[in-house]
């Protein structure tokens, strides 16, 4: 393994442990659903997606400190809902949000580097501040992108144990560590993550992450929560999905207070005018369960 770039002080890692601990650890997904759009009264369209994620922004920007908007949902509309995700990246950052990219990309070689130049560059209308990431062309097809994010003080969450049932079993798919000894696929990734930031000498908290769902037993994926206390986790299935924000001790433990605890129908749901509220009393439930 090539060795990472060095962490400095405006690295992921540290940016995001100063969100944690000024602003908690909600991160609100923008997920403009058809559904959702026609229940805030906009059009099933690029404009309308473009006006759902401009107002999420709004009514997050005081209240939490992190974004993360769905790609596909943009992505939806061409040119014109890649427009649209500019104009919300853009606003975002301008509200001093830090913004994850779900966008869960994959690949090899010189396509996975231009994945990480349009997600990461300095110039790029796309740039955000991390990006989730599959794993399962091995974790090495991520190391240039991996070294292109640190070197962008930018960071990556990389995909370990999902919210969704069927990834259980390939997730949970034991195989043969480079010490011979017998892990989950689920396992190894959190173990190679938590490795990697170690070895790029960031020993607070580190610029690459792992996806790991609220739903999911751990325990039975072969996670060992003590091992996570200094990798951020970004962590989906909160509200909607069945995980109550008030076992977020009991889920993850001891790297609870790295967790970025997500929801998104959880707070869009309540439209327009009530969203501000709802993002208000999500970050103080998160903030509490923390205390």
């Amino acid at each position: 393994m090539t060795a990472a770039p060095a962490p400095s002080a405006s690295s992921f890692g540290a940016r995001l442990e100063s969100v944690l601990a000024t602003s908690g650890g909600l991160c609100v997904g923008i997920d403009p659903h058809p559904w959702l759009l026609d229940e805030w009264g906009l059009p099933t369209s690029a404009s309308g997606v473009r006006e759902l994620g401009l107002r999420a922004v709004e009514a997050t920007a005081g209240w939490a400190g992190i974004v993360k908007p769905q790609v596909a949902f943009f992505e939806r509309w061409g040119s014109a809902g890649f427009a649209a995700l500019e104009d919300v990246l853009a606003a975002a950052r301008d509200a001093g949000l830090l913004v994850v990219g779900d966008a869960k990309r994959g690949d090899v070689g010189s396509t996975m580097d231009g994945y990480a130049e349009a997600w990461f560059s300095p110039d790029s209308p796309l740039r955000v501040d991390a990006l989730t990431v599959s794993p399962y062309l091995g974790f090495g097809s991520l190391r240039g992108t991996v070294d292109r994010a640190r070197r962008a003080g930018a960071g990556v969450f990389v995909l370990a144990a999902t919210s969704n049932p069927e990834a259980r079993a390939g997730q949970t798919a034991r195989v043969a560590g480079a010490d011979g000894t017998s892990r989950t696929l689920a396992a190894g990734i959190v173990d190679q993550v938590r490795d990697d930031d170690q070895a790029a000498g960031e020993t607070r908290l580190g610029s690459v992450g792992v996806v790991l769902g609220a739903t999911v037993d751990l325990g039975s994926y072969g996670v060992d929560t003590a091992s996570l206390t200094g990798v951020p986790v970004l962590a989906p299935g909160f509200g909607h999905q069945g995980a109550r924000v008030s076992d977020l001790v009991s889920i993850y433990g001891p790297a609870a207070h790295n967790v970025l605890v997500s929801t998104s129908r959880g707070v869009l749901s309540a439209g327009p005018d009530g969203m501000a509220s709802a993002v208000r009393d999500a970050a103080e439930e998160v903030r509490a369960c923390l205390a």
